[in-house]
């Protein structure tokens, strides 16, 4: 009998122990948890978000100094050639207008060039004007003209002037350039322009 007595005390005592042990550790647990929550927020920022600012339409550097008084950050990432817009000129921003965001967040800005963006010129001598005109539009060169120039192939192009110089294959040129297409009058029109040359100097050597 004493024997008993003596084990059950024992057996409750683990129980109780076991029970605080558990208690204890479920306690440690969500501490330990609440200290890692506070921690990602202060080292996240979390709840310091704002609204995004519009800069679109601004000179760069306007929109660079803006960016900087209001907390944000300002990358430069690209550049497009807009004729409509002065060079310099925001055209895009990233991210967008209103976006909700982090304080001191990047805003990564898109400006139009300042110079004319540059092209090689194609290939467009002895096929047809059409076929010229749809390849020179192919790189964006769209100021294009023609003149009718003596040649055996009526309709195709003999030659390319660019801002009045004649120019190759393959050279690079400002995509604003202006395009000059010399085509070929065809045989008719070549033989009439040598009989008029002619009668021209048959002319002048009848007046001496």
């Amino acid at each position: 009998m004493a024997n008993k007595n003596n084990e059950a005390p024992k057996g409750g005592t683990f129980t109780r122990r076991l029970l605080i042990h558990i208690g204890c550790i479920i306690a440690a647990t969500f501490i330990v948890g609440w200290i890692t929550l506070t921690w990602l927020d202060v080292w996240t920022d979390h709840g310091d978000e704002v609204a995004t600012p519009s800069v679109k339409g601004m000179p760069y550097d306007l929109a660079r100094a803006s960016l900087t008084a209001q907390g944000f950050g300002c990358v430069l990432i690209d550049s497009v050639y807009d004729s409509t817009r002065a060079p310099g000129t925001v055209t895009e921003q990233t991210p967008k207008e209103g976006a909700i965001v982090k304080e001191g967040r990047e805003i990564y800005l898109t400006i139009t060039a300042f110079n004319p963006k540059m092209v090689a010129v194609p290939k467009v001598t002895d096929v047809s004007e059409r076929q010229a005109r749809a390849m020179l539009a192919g790189v964006g060169l769209n100021n294009i003209s023609t003149v009718t120039v003596p040649s055996d192939f009526k309709g195709l192009v003999a030659g390319v002037k660019i801002n009045g110089q004649y120019v190759s294959a393959g050279m690079r040129v400002p995509v604003t350039s202006r395009v000059t297409l010399e085509v070929g009058s065809g045989p008719a029109e070549a033989e009439q322009d040598s009989l008029a040359v002619d009668f021209d100097d048959a002319e002048e050597i009848s007046n001496f």
